[in-house]
């Protein structure tokens, strides 16, 4: 039997050695995003025979899996985690699957399961080149709205990393982004919050990096991320000012630029769902939108 346990700082460097040897480009396979909303989720861990098992509960509370991370027969180990489901009373499932994983699925138990898109957890992907020129007649808005920043404010760039005591200063700048923010009633905000705090709490231990842009010396947006794969650096945090027209446009492309330096593509995760997040995010014309499914049991 599978002896789960959940996320402690100290099991960082044993989950990562895991997956650190996958590149499926996905948000949810990253130590960072585990621990930091484990609290949400539930997460949980456990080792055995070379595989890394996530166990967690959808936002409905019910018992999920991600794919099992690791070599070997990939049957055995969504075996494990299918014996260890029977102690819950609900629809067995694996989430957060990608083509790719899917395709491993079913090579090693084919037919087994159905598939359903899980549109909202489905992640995008753009390169480092896009995002920092944003070349081309459909990123011309984005152009427009940093021209206009740049205009109307003195401002600077300044870069997270290796910067405590910016960091800091970027959890004031984080309550008072709250305090705009929650008349929204938004009661997902709070599990963010609490998120982005053990980010800033933990920054340099997480091996993160980030930036913020400051205007008259004050901090109005900033961003958190980090690499995610050999070739991908996934943003965790992006926060600014929305009455300061152009800041989310300006910490977007500024921290490509000065922070991704070596890496081909940004991973900017989810919309979970959120229509004017979707919105946004599609504005930027993802060149990959990694797909991500549920599986059950075929009846």
């Amino acid at each position: 039997m599978l002896e789960f346990k959940s996320l402690a700082l100290e099991d960082r460097d044993l989950i990562n050695t895991y997956l650190q040897k996958q590149n499926y480009r996905a948000s949810d396979l990253c130590f960072t995003n585990l621990y930091c909303w484990g609290k949400k989720f539930d997460t949980q861990f456990a080792v055995n025979d070379g595989w890394l098992f996530i166990r967690f509960k959808d936002n409905k509370g019910r018992n999920s899996y991600l794919k099992p991370i690791g070599d070997g027969d990939l049957k055995e180990g969504i075996d494990a985690i299918m014996a260890d489901h029977r102690s819950f009373d609900t629809v067995f499932q694996i989430r957060g699957i990608t083509q790719e994983m899917m395709e491993e699925i079913e090579q090693a138990m084919p037919g087994m399961f159905d598939y359903s898109l899980n549109r909202s957890v489905s992640d995008y992907i753009y390169t480092t080149e896009k995002l920092i020129h944003l070349k081309g007649k459909k990123l011309q808005s984005k152009r427009n709205h940093i021209n206009r920043f740049q205009r109307e404010n003195e401002w600077k760039y300044k870069s997270l990393t290796g910067n405590p005591e910016l960091v800091k200063e970027c959890k004031r700048m984080l309550d008072k982004w709250m305090e705009v923010n929650m008349e929204e009633k938004d009661p997902s905000l709070v599990y963010d919050d609490f998120a982005t705090t053990q980010m800033l709490d933990h920054f340099e231990f997480f091996n993160l990096r980030g930036g913020l842009i400051c205007v008259n010396n004050e901090i109005v947006a900033f961003t958190i991320g980090e690499p995610l794969t050999e070739d991908t650096i996934v943003v965790h945090v992006e926060k600014a000012f929305a009455d300061i027209h152009g800041a989310y446009s300006i910490i977007n492309q500024q921290f490509v630029e000065h922070e991704t330096a070596g890496f081909t593509y940004v991973n900017r995760e989810e919309d979970m769902g959120i229509e004017n997040l979707r919105k946004a995010k599609l504005s930027y014309q993802p060149d990959i939108l990694l797909e991500k499914y549920n599986a059950r049991l075929k009846v």
